[in-house]
């Protein structure tokens, strides 16, 4: 079941979460993109109140490309900058280094390394700005808990489709099936702890991880909720197909020259969830 309300707000993202009945326990983190300083991140004025509500830590890894959120002391400034620190503590889970998750299956991978501090969490509340991407074609939950857990090491291993070699010309389908391997592992660890939330909202062919994104090209559609990462991811990228829009086609040429739907394509053949889904809608 994939959960949707068109209201983009604190009050409607609160009534979609609350719909799924998700029972977090213990220590609960909240997994978002702190973004760079000039992207379309989520502000605090959207997700602060749930976010307290869980008493939730946010949490985040560092980046393998540079940029503003490449070491840990600038990633806290960024996290500062965009008020995620005013709202909760926030954790760069690995400041002290990676740890090693088991891949079973995978296409490309047999290990993945996530943030140091990811066991130190007992459930996850995986919250995803569904957009474009540069070279994942778009970013939603399932690369939310592969490059978005992994920690500098483990993003140039996934990028690199588990070769070890340059992290930006390796194969495009190696990379997908990498993030789809990396996600299978962490969703085998959470051990159902988890839920995710995609936010269509300033939906650009650009990542969060741009500093100058290119401005958003669809209308704001809704916020999504489900326990299966491949359902939800889905579910958005049917509703942009079935958008009249005239910016979609914008939208989806860059999510199709870069095949991203591969990524749901190889997560669903490693059985962590289901590309087939009920759509209910939250008033």
């Amino acid at each position: 079941v994939v959960y949707m309300t068109t209201d983009i707000s604190s009050d409607g993202l609160m009534a979609v979460y609350e719909a799924l009945g998700a029972s977090p326990a213990g220590n609960v983190a909240v997994k978002l993109s702190t973004g760079e300083p000039g992207s379309n991140y989520l502000r605090t004025d959207l997700i602060g109140e749930l976010v307290q509500s869980l008493g939730a830590t946010i949490v985040e890894c560092n980046t393998a490309y540079g940029g503003s959120r490449a070491n840990t002391a600038m990633h806290y400034q960024v996290a500062e900058d965009h008020g995620y620190t005013a709202i909760a503590d926030v954790d760069i889970m690995d400041e002290e280094g990676s740890m090693t998750l088991p891949v079973s299956g995978g296409d490309n991978l047999t290990e993945n390394y996530v943030g140091s501090h990811f066991g130190n969490y007992d459930y996850y509340v995986v919250l995803s700005h569904f957009k474009g991407h540069a070279m994942a074609g778009y970013g939603g939950a399932i690369k939310n808990i592969s490059i978005g857990i992994a920690s500098a090491e483990g993003k140039a291993h996934i990028h690199s489709g588990g070769t070890g070699g340059n992290m930006w010309s390796g194969e495009q389908d190696a990379f997908l099936e990498s993030m789809a391997d990396a996600a299978s592992s962490v969703v085998d660890y959470f051990k159902g702890n988890a839920v995710y939330i995609n936010v269509m909202k300033n939906m650009s062919v650009d990542c969060d991880c741009c500093a100058v994104a290119e401005d958003p090209c669809m209308e704001d559609m809704g916020i999504l909720i489900s326990t299966d990462p491949i359902a939800i991811d889905q579910a958005c990228l049917d509703l942009v197909y079935a958008s009249d829009d005239p910016g979609r086609d914008h939208l989806l040429e860059r999510i199709e020259s870069r095949h991203g739907v591969h990524t749901i394509e190889a997560a669903a053949a490693l059985g962590f969830g289901t590309r087939e889904y009920e759509l209910i809608t939250v008033a």
